[in-house]
């Protein structure tokens, strides 16, 4: 097109936006400048904005790490997060207000889950406005509870039963609390004491050999007739993928020497961010 003075204004303007992180000015950007200087990329930041959640004043976390124009035309490198991404702003009214800031949205549905239902007998109704990988997407969920570093409980689904997410953890914290068979169920006065982590699986592959097995990044599933165990991935003290098996098929009811088995493995994500106990936040 030929240099125009308004090309280097327009990259200034939209630089200077991701240096402060204030996407929401994206969308305030002067329209005259805009069409003099031939841009080709705004409605592609508007996108992002619009997923991002600019126009709703969600803080950003933003930083331009590079920009250079050698041939009239300007290129730019930010790096762009929500700062708080997951934070509880969809919790019901009456949340605990303890709950810190930067924590994981599905941790504390977990959290929010448990204690509704130890302290009213009740499930949690769902949250409105949630997001919708929480809200329209389904997965199988693990909720896991912890007290003073020891396990407390673990229940979890290999594939979803609920019509989301959401559902997914608010059931299986419930069932995590008070069903578990290895222990008894929650009190009231072990709350503060209680921390929480959610595993989101992906769906489970078939696999032929335990050479495909990584105890770090796999989770795995031993299967025999109507036997079936399951174990995270990632976990304190499982090391080796025997001691992973292992562990699977006790969990199954299988011999640790009964090689008759069909092994699947699986990836999680692992949702923790805020999950410690109250009593260690209010120490911290």
């Amino acid at each position: 097109y030929g240099f125009v003075p308004e090309g280097p204004l327009f990259d200034q303007e939209v630089a200077d936006i991701f240096r402060g992180g204030v996407l929401s000015e994206l969308y305030a950007l002067d329209e005259e400048l805009c069409e003099e200087a031939a841009e080709c990329g705004l409605r592609s930041f508007w996108i992002m904005g619009g997923v991002l959640g600019a126009k709703d004043e969600v803080a950003f976390k933003s930083e331009l790490l590079s920009y250079e124009g050698p041939f009239g035309v300007g290129y730019g490198v930010a790096a762009i997060e929500p700062a708080s991404t997951t934070a509880p702003t969809a919790l019901p009214t009456g949340a605990d207000a303890d709950v810190a800031e930067e924590v994981d949205l599905y941790v504390s549905l977990a959290r929010e889950s448990v204690e509704h239902f130890v302290l009213t007998g009740k499930p949690l109704p769902r949250p409105e406005n949630l997001p919708y990988a929480l809200a329209d997407e389904r997965a199988g969920v693990f909720v896991s509870l912890h007290e003073h570093d020891d396990l407390r409980g673990c229940i979890g689904t290999i594939a979803p039963t609920c019509s989301c997410i959401a559902d997914e953890i608010i059931q299986n914290g419930i069932s995590a609390a008070s069903r578990d068979p290895r222990f008894p169920r929650v009190a009231p006065d072990e709350l503060d004491d209680i921390s929480y982590s959610v595993d989101v699986l992906e769906s489970p592959e078939p696999i032929t050999s335990t050479s495909e097995l990584d105890p770090k990044r796999y989770g795995v599933i031993v299967t025999q007739g109507y036997k079936r165990g399951l174990l995270l991935p990632n976990l304190e003290g499982v090391d080796t993928v025997d001691e992973q098996v292992a562990i699977a098929k006790r969990k199954a009811g299988i011999s640790p020497f009964d090689d008759e088995v069909a092994l699947e493995r699986f990836e999680v994500t692992r949702h923790d961010r805020g999950g410690e106990a109250r009593s260690r936040q209010a120490n911290r």
